[in-house]
């Protein structure tokens, strides 16, 4: 079963309220509620009512760079996501998301060449194994974030990091646009897809729902649009996640309005297998 999830549009904080909003806009699965560390009374309501509402929580996550120059920052920063994979467990999402950073040390992730060079694989391996051992969550899975410079950068990338990395708790992210950097995969999107399911498949927690589109300008312009209006291939991608035979959460993004929302639920429900 695929599980469709994005944001809601509601001022209430009311993990009842909440979870009640994402079942009337047709959600089946979340993104975690905003909940202080420590938190437990609230950690125990939202699991809760979210359970009885029928959504999954697919992520609980922390954008911060694990990678710094800093020793401060980069301390600060290992905390913070491990707090919040820490209560992810506690809260029984099914993984938390961050991204690598970058070596480009004035930027949180901006393109560097050391962050697709050994070092940066290696910086990796170490910082996912540091999160994973420090925490050891029991049923929730640390990911990192697909992006087009930065590890993992392709699938290949992310099969070498699973393998190096060797831990259970660390599973796969799917965001396939943010590893569309060529007109080749652009126009064959539907290969990138089915590679991703064939050799991530069994690893992947939870995906994300974007689109892209090609512009007629040089150089290179690929802009980032709403599913539905763009060239990435939904028929295949939600063929691949219907295929993972568990259910794997589909979540939306990056959108302004709960307008938006709804069209872009529309369209990923039209297209889904039966």
């Amino acid at each position: 079963m695929i599980l469709f999830g994005g944001p809601v549009f509601t001022s209430s904080q009311d993990p009842w309220e909440l979870a009640d909003a994402h079942r009337r806009f047709g959600y089946t699965a979340a993104y975690c509620p905003e909940i202080a560390a420590g938190d437990r009374d609230r950690i125990n309501a939202v699991r809760e009512a979210f359970g009885r509402a029928g959504i999954v929580i697919a992520e609980a996550n922390e954008w911060c760079r694990l990678l710094s120059s800093n020793q401060a920052e980069a301390a600060a920063n290992m905390e913070r996501v491990c707090g919040k994979l820490a209560l992810a467990d506690e809260v029984g999402a099914l993984c938390t998301v961050d991204f690598l950073g970058t070596y480009d040390w004035g930027t949180a992730f901006g393109p560097h060449p050391m962050n697709l060079a050994a070092e940066g694989f290696d910086a990796a391996v170490q910082l996912v194994r540091k999160v994973v051992d420090t925490v050891k969550p029991r049923r929730t899975r640390f990911a990192l974030e697909m992006m087009q410079w930065v590890v993992p950068d392709s699938v290949d990338c992310y099969v070498d990091l699973l393998k190096a990395v060797d831990r259970p708790a660390f599973g796969v992210h799917l965001d396939p646009v943010n590893i569309i950097v060529s007109p080749r995969q652009y126009f064959d999107t539907a290969s990138l897809l089915r590679d991703c399911f064939a050799r991530l498949g069994p690893n992947i927690v939870s995906c994300h729902a974007k689109d892209l589109r090609l512009r007629n300008e040089l150089a290179l312009h690929l802009d980032e649009v709403r599913p539905g209006t763009g060239n990435l291939d939904y028929k295949a991608y939600l063929q691949g996640l219907a295929g993972l035979g568990r259910d794997v959460p589909l979540m939306l993004e990056h959108l302004s309005t709960a307008a938006d929302y709804a069209s872009a639920l529309a369209h990923l429900k039209s297209l889904a297998p039966a």
